[in-house]
């Protein structure tokens, strides 16, 4: 079988090892965009998926958008099939065309809920207990292909997106390839999307700014949620606070939203319903340090209240 495999960030790295480990598969390009700039100094970096690419000798195209020079080299590659994982980047129907079996993507969801670039992360700011990959050929709609294959997996107590994504890019990957290879035979099945649809845009760095005023448990899930990127902040004096492994304290009552305390070694802040306790915090500019020491080094006799 031989593919096109299209992806950029870490989550869809995974994959393509799983893949290109296969000795039934054969990827004949990997398909990604092109190198951004990272850290401070914005350095142009090449993405996570075109660093494991080139390690293992595969040839690499790179793109923000396929246009029809592009769609001709996809073309003349000879590929059966193409595989995708989060590329970050539409594909035109000439595109899809342009292969025999056409493009078969690997979604963080179960379609038709939570269409769109950040599935995981809406979903635990949701409050969903289960989440799940699903397999589905490409069309010119957002995530709106018919299925190929689905897989389910419950939410933990621990989780964040961050490790969600993680858990999901690695269990899902031998889905991927068993759908890939139902399409090339021939043997796939897929089915129209059938069930209540709801969107998953792109998150913005305000999605991640707490709202006091909401209940202890939506405080939680938007942490969860925005876990590690965009990150959960909030603000003190004007100056954010970056927050994490945040856990609801619904007995404690008598904190109003957004009032900070040190009680018994452990961090409160009152929300709109109960409390919540912080795990860690980083100060801007500072590193990331365990919140009881953030609050015994600030000065305790002002009260003291997250913006």
């Amino acid at each position: 079988m031989k593919i096109l495999y299209a992806g950029t960030p870490s989550v869809a790295v995974p994959p393509l090892v799983h893949l290109a480990d296969r000795s039934d598969v054969e990827i004949l390009a990997v398909l990604t965009r092109t190198d951004a700039p990272v850290g401070r100094k914005k350095v142009l970096t090449p993405s996570p998926v075109a660093q494991e690419a080139q390690r293992r000798g595969l040839p690499v195209l790179k793109a923000n958008r396929i246009d029809a020079e592009l769609t001709e080299r996809i073309r003349d590659l000879g590929a059966d099939v193409a595989a995708v994982v989060a590329y970050g980047a539409l594909v035109p129907q000439a595109a899809l065309d342009a292969l025999p079996h056409g493009w078969l993507n690997l979604h963080f969801s179960l379609l038709p809920q939570w269409r769109g670039a950040a599935p995981v992360q809406r979903a635990l700011m949701a409050g969903d207990t289960v989440v799940g990959a699903s397999t589905f050929l490409l069309e010119a709609g957002l995530d709106t292909g018919p299925v190929v294959g689905t897989m389910t997996d419950e939410v933990r107590a621990e989780d964040t997106a961050g490790t969600v994504l993680e858990r999901l890019s690695r269990t899902a990957a031998p889905l991927l390839a068993d759908s890939l290879r139902a399409v090339v035979e021939g043997t796939a099945r897929p089915a129209a999307q059938r069930g209540d649809v709801s969107l998953a845009p792109k998150l913005t760095a305000q999605d991640g700014r707490v709202r006091w005023a909401d209940p202890a448990l939506a405080v939680v899930r938007r942490v969860r949620g925005t876990t590690p990127e965009p990150g959960a902040w909030t603000q003190l004096d004007g100056r954010r606070i970056k927050l994490e492994g945040v856990a609801a304290r619904p007995e404690v009552r008598d904190l109003a939203p957004g009032e900070c305390a040190l009680r018994g070694g452990a961090v409160l802040v009152g929300t709109g319903s109960g409390a919540v306790q912080l795990g860690t915090v980083q100060p801007a500019g500072k590193k990331t340090m365990d919140a009881a020491a953030w609050a015994r080094g600030h000065n305790t006799e002002d009260r003291v209240v997250f913006e």
